[in-house]
């Protein structure tokens, strides 16, 4: 496929009107002198300050802005989403507007894509300017996480700067917070072929971080919950009827336990406890029960799978 465009850059952002021409202008200056063919999509995620009003100016001393406004705040993955749907460039290069991504990454991370053959490359924010405490250090726990659970060997999954194939990004549907995943998202959609780059970090310039402490929380949460997707999405009755039969099992075995226990006792002449006194019965039934509700559970979530339109969708590399 041939495309018009080189790089399709995309930024969504926040409230961050102090530093918009900032940005731009230093983007326009690294597109310059290397000759790209380009367009900016800024993707305006419901600011309640002048930024729209600013991009708009901005669009009008450059043709190559294009702007996405959002009625109200959504978050970042829809930002990106609208972005993807957007771009027509044949790399697309996602950064933050906040000043704390270097613009003149940007010609290493489209060479790293276009002659060096990866689907993604992700920046890796090697020297950081964020308090430690609160960033820096639950940062580095939350990327062992991830690479531990993906498989992906990136030391900042989360870093905004990227740079992706065209495919890629039309290939994936980022949704939620999942923005944090994309590498994860698109591997599961067979671009298997990623990697990373060490890029220098800004400290930041104007207004304050817009993510709190709780984007951890929730970045877990996000992971378990693609990590169960990408391997049981399409067969949920694998991991709910195995669970069930196994608890199922487990209770049967432990009520067979407790009788055949009490039968010796009775015919041994020798004083036992009542089946129904006993903690363990109770444990038995319990397991009984749930795993019948989990193995009912799968058969419904296959039904619904079954009934899904996206039951039989898949990534094609070629066809002839």
């Amino acid at each position: 496929m041939t495309y018009e465009k080189d790089l399709s850059i995309v930024i969504s952002l926040y409230n961050e009107e102090e530093s918009l021409p900032e940005l731009i202008n230093w983007i326009e200056r690294v597109m310059a002198s290397n000759g790209y063919k380009y367009e900016i999509i800024m993707v305006d995620d419901g600011s309640t300050d002048s930024s729209w009003k600013i991009v708009r100016e901005l669009s009008e001393k450059n043709p190559h802005i294009r702007g996405i406004s959002f009625r109200r705040n959504y978050g970042k993955s829809a930002a990106l989403y609208e972005g993807f749907k957007a771009a027509e460039g044949r790399v697309v290069i996602t950064m933050d507007a906040d000043l704390q991504d270097s613009p003149d990454e940007i010609p290493e991370l489209y060479r790293m894509v276009t002659e060096g053959g990866y689907d993604i490359v992700s920046g890796w924010k090697k020297q950081r300017f964020d308090n430690k405490l609160t960033k820096n250090l639950p940062s580095k726990l939350y990327n062992a996480t991830a690479r531990k659970v993906t498989g992906i060997n990136l030391h900042d999954m989360n870093c905004g700067l990227k740079a992706y194939r065209n495919e890629v990004v039309k290939n994936i549907e980022v949704y939620g917070e999942m923005h944090r995943y994309i590498p994860y998202l698109a591997k599961n959609a067979g671009f298997g072929n990623i990697t990373e780059k060490p890029v220098q970090h800004q400290k930041r310039k104007y207004g304050v971080s817009k993510f709190g402490l709780e984007r951890f929380v929730n970045g877990f949460l996000d992971l378990i919950s693609l990590w169960f997707l990408s391997k049981f999405g399409k067969k949920p009755m694998h991991f709910f009827g195995f669970t069930g039969i196994l608890m199922f099992l487990a209770g049967g075995f432990m009520t067979i336990w407790i009788i055949a226990e009490k039968l010796i006792q009775q015919g041994r002449g020798v004083d036992f406890r009542p089946v129904a006194e006993q903690p363990m019965f109770y444990l038995a039934l319990l397991a009984v029960i749930l795993g019948v509700q989990l193995f009912l559970a799968g058969f419904i979530c296959e039904m619904v799978s079954r009934n899904s339109q996206e039951r039989n969708k898949y990534n094609i590399r070629e066809e002839f």
